[in-house]
């Protein structure tokens, strides 16, 4: 099959090689905004340039604000679409993709790349079998280690909704309930860009599912041991953690030491996860299987994002439904 991908920074590069050795791909057509690093990345994976819509499925790649747009395009061609979080940087319009897409029966499958990593999976193998008896609480970590370029956060929707949307998202897929209400609130504690864009550096949440479960969660853009990402799953059998790898940033003042490197990135801790959902877009794309991660499914972790940024600014619980009312 010919796959076109449409965006070749961090992500797309990486994208990149991964469809050009993946065993199902004849052909890949790349394209970006800048021509030369177009030039380049086709080089390296040994793609063309081109336009990315002369082929039988589209990876998406590019600036949040151009997703809507594309996987709409796509959709409308009748062409399966991959295309990275978020669908669109608000709920109305993110809506408006998702019936669009649905109207026209054809694959859509969103980035999240937490459901394809070994731990989570396993999480959530263990809780929907008993294994870990009635789940009573969870706690999910997101810290980078260093925060994004300051003209990247102005765009970015702020931390819940650009950063912890993958807790809301692996939540939700993990336990197989939905978020009522979330009380969230942030800090800075860093440069002021942050600030300056009405964002916070830090950040922390108390949601509540909708059987009564109790759900923590914390992050931060300074987390200086290393990139942190796990959830942990206390049920009346078991606690079990997702996450809690020989390369966790960790240190215990008892002794404990992870005897790995700390995690540098995020794309370096789910490297295996990014390529194992590509293999299950494309294979999907060929009627192998059906999308991992429809786009209903995104905007309900946005919903919860939009919960918990509305919380943050007024300072008290938000209730899911009241971001579905509008």
């Amino acid at each position: 099959m010919r796959v076109g991908l449409l965006g070749l920074g961090r992500i797309g590069a990486f994208h990149a090689a991964t469809l050009s050795g993946h065993p199902l791909v004849d052909e890949l057509i790349v394209t970006d905004a800048d021509t030369e690093r177009a030039k380049e990345v086709a080089a390296r994976a040994g793609a063309r340039v081109g336009d990315a819509f002369e082929a039988d499925a589209v990876v998406i790649a590019t600036p949040t604000s151009s997703h809507a747009g594309l996987l709409t395009r796509a959709s409308a061609l009748g062409l399966p679409a991959f295309c990275e979080k978020p669908v669109a940087p608000g709920v109305a319009e993110t809506v408006r993709v998702m019936e669009a897409v649905e109207r026209s029966g054809t694959l859509a499958h969103i980035g999240f790349q937490r459901r394809f990593d070994r731990g989570y999976r396993a999480a959530r193998d263990a809780l929907r079998a008993g294994e870990l008896g009635e789940l009573h609480r969870a706690h999910l970590v997101t810290a980078d280690p260093l925060p994004p370029a300051a003209d990247y956060v102005p765009g970015s929707g702020g931390i819940f909704r650009d950063c912890h949307i993958h807790d809301f998202d692996i939540l939700r897929w993990v336990t197989g309930r939905e978020v009522e209400t979330v009380y969230a609130t942030g800090a800075n504690r860093g440069a002021p860009f942050f600030a300056d864009a009405g964002d916070v550096d830090n950040s922390a949440a108390l949601l509540t599912l909708d059987d009564g479960t109790l759900v923590t969660l914390q992050g931060s853009r300074y987390n200086g041991a290393g990139y942190d990402v796990r959830m942990e799953l206390a049920g009346t059998l078991r606690t079990q953690v997702a996450g809690l790898d020989e390369r966790v940033p960790l240190t215990g003042v008892e002794g404990f030491r992870s005897p790995g490197e700390p995690w540098p990135d995020f794309v370096t801790r789910f490297h295996a996860a990014y390529t194992a959902e590509l293999d299950a877009f494309l294979r999907a794309s060929q009627g192998k299987g059906e999308s991992p991660c429809p786009v209903r499914d995104a905007l309900a972790a946005l919903l919860v994002a939009e919960a918990a940024e509305l919380s943050r600014r007024e300072g008290g619980p938000v209730r899911v439904a009241k971001v579905v009312r509008g």
